[in-house]
């Protein structure tokens, strides 16, 4: 018999799935419904067709109904929203967008891939707002590139700080116009925490963008002319982009009465089966596993409703394989600089009342007597028992992504800090070090789980230095003339060995440095001779960027 697989969305899951079907099983009637007129695009390179970095607009369309219909021998129908699924009968309704007509279609086999929408809040003067737009598809993509070329607008606000709002804020600020970016939280980019988060901060006023945190937007006004924030703010504006984060389009699953979770997201299980098992789920509408903390979430990414487009196709066609949870591996290009993170962040961990160790680095991209090295700034989240790295994130201007990548391997594979130091990566002067900053952070963490050194964070150490704590600069003096925390003594490293005996050794002795390595060397010359002893970790780079 044949089966009758009936996919509802397509872009990456839905396509993904239909394609993988085929190729797995010549038979099967597939049948992909999709309510607009795209079935794949490249969702990801949509702000740089509006900022005119990619200039072809049928380069963002990665497939066609009637290519993709011939090669996969599809039945593809766009203009087609599914409205409601009998689950007793098993069948669907279906409506023509274009023509009002519906239709009944059965099925043996249902994957639900309907993503995910912009979160649209009830601003007061929003459904009045003309010139107020959402990112999603092509349709909007189409809207906002014909607005810029028509209305030539020379002032944007952009609501909400995460991924598309910063690679919308940039592609605006590459069209010529003022932006402003308005978040209400007291940072941008969720997935790092504040110290990393602070470099961008920098890096976007640099670039002109003007940046208010920490303050929602209360109302628009003068028909999306004008923005009122809640601590008093107003702007003028031409062109207002909503960008404070999607929720899924699960109004279909609940019409099927099948269950979703406290974000309304649709619940699978490991087969990404829902509550009726001939019905499948993927993408941006689902429930998943955090891989790190096995805690349902939410994590709306490309590269997980790839994973499971092909994965669904093999568990219908009898495959023995699961999906293991999303590790929310994510980058983003912020003018000059790339922001990556993977696994979880210090606010999900704080969240979640697990206990952790953290490290900063500042290496450099590659060896630094070769040319055009920069310094990435490395964090690395782990337990200090066990060495299970919890996540991480970096900022800089080069090779931000190897270094990710190669921690979210190490995640996945379930490797320890202890096994990075060991990682044989690939070392030549243009491309890295011989201690890559992967081993480099592997290293510096091994060294606090073996008790070689102890560490306080940036955070802390005002308020230990306001109790009466004290804190040595090993720096050279002219670093210190360039600024120091307030409350340390300068002893250069060099000078340590002869100063001892300046030192209390009835109390814990702080030491800082610029990045944390000579503070490492001093906190190793203090413990040899009898001091207790604490590393400010990242030093003084990151304590000063943090406070920013």
């Amino acid at each position: 018999m044949t089966e009758k697989i009936i996919i509802i969305g397509g872009v990456a899951g839905g396509s993904t799935a239909a394609a993988r079907l085929r190729r797995l099983n010549e038979e099967s009637n597939i049948i992909m419904f999709e309510k607009g007129e795209y079935i794949s695009f490249a969702n990801c390179g949509l702000p740089y067709y509006i900022g005119g970095t990619i200039t072809d607009r049928d380069k963002l369309l990665v497939q066609n109904v009637k290519d993709m219909s011939l090669r996969y021998n599809l039945d593809i129908r766009i203009f087609s929203e599914v409205i409601k699924i009998d689950r007793q009968a098993k069948k669907v309704f279906v409506k023509n967008v274009q023509s009002g007509e519906i239709y009944e279609e059965t099925y043996d086999k249902i994957i639900l891939s309907p993503g995910a929408r912009p979160v649209v809040p009830p601003i007061p003067g929003i459904d009045k707002a003309k010139t107020l737009f959402t990112l999603r598809n092509m349709e909007d993509t189409d809207r906002i590139k014909s607005f810029i070329n028509k209305h030539l607008p020379r002032k944007a606000v952009v609501i909400g700080g995460g991924f598309i709002g910063l690679e919308m804020a940039e592609n605006l600020h590459d069209q010529g116009i003022k932006v402003t970016v308005v978040e209400m939280s007291e940072q941008v980019m969720a997935p790092l925490d504040k110290e990393m988060a602070a470099i961008i901060h920098n890096h976007l006023q640099e670039k002109g963008i003007e940046l208010i945190l920490g303050d929602g937007v209360k109302s628009i006004e003068n028909n999306g002319q004008s923005i009122l924030t809640q601590k008093g703010n107003k702007m003028e504006t031409d062109l207002i982009l909503l960008s404070i984060g999607v929720r899924p389009e699960n109004e279909l699953a609940l019409q099927a009465g099948l269950r979703t979770g406290k974000r309304g997201g649709i619940q699978v299980n490991q087969k990404l089966q829902t509550n009726d098992p001939s019905i499948f789920a993927i993408g941006d509408a689902i429930e998943v596993n955090d891989f790190t903390n096995k805690q349902p979430t939410m994590i709306p990414l490309a590269w997980p409703a790839n994973r499971q487009g092909r994965l669904v196709a093999d568990i219908i066609n009898g495959k023995d394989v699961q999906y293991n949870g999303t590790l929310g591996t994510s980058i983003a290009k912020v003018f000059d600089y790339t922001v990556a993170s993977t696994g979880n962040n210090e606010k999900i961990l704080n969240r979640l009342g697990k206990p952790y160790e953290v490290i900063h680095i500042h290496p450099v991209s590659h060896a630094g007597y070769y040319p055009g090295a920069v310094p990435i700034a490395l964090k690395m989240i782990f337990d200090k028992t066990s060495g299970t790295i919890y996540g991480a994130q970096a900022v800089g201007k080069d090779s931000v992504d190897k270094r990710i990548d190669v921690i979210a391997t190490a995640i996945k594979g379930g490797l320890t800090v202890k096994d990075l130091p060991d990682l044989e990566l690939a070392y030549a002067p243009p491309y890295s070090s011989a201690k890559d900053p992967v081993n480099m952070a592997g290293y510096v963490a091994s060294n606090i789980m073996e008790g070689e050194v102890d560490t306080i964070q940036w955070h802390e150490i005002d308020r230990i230095l306001a109790d009466g704590g004290t804190l040595i600069d090993v720096r050279r003096p002219e670093e210190w003339e360039n600024g120091h925390i307030t409350g340390a003594t300068s002893i250069p490293l060099d000078e340590l060995r002869d100063r001892l005996d300046d030192l209390p050794k009835e109390e814990t002795i702080y030491v800082n440095c610029q990045v944390g390595l000579r503070g490492y060397i001093a906190a190793r010359i203090l413990a040899e001779n009898g001091f207790k002893v604490k590393n400010l970790d990242g030093g003084w780079k990151t304590y000063e960027t943090a406070l920013q």
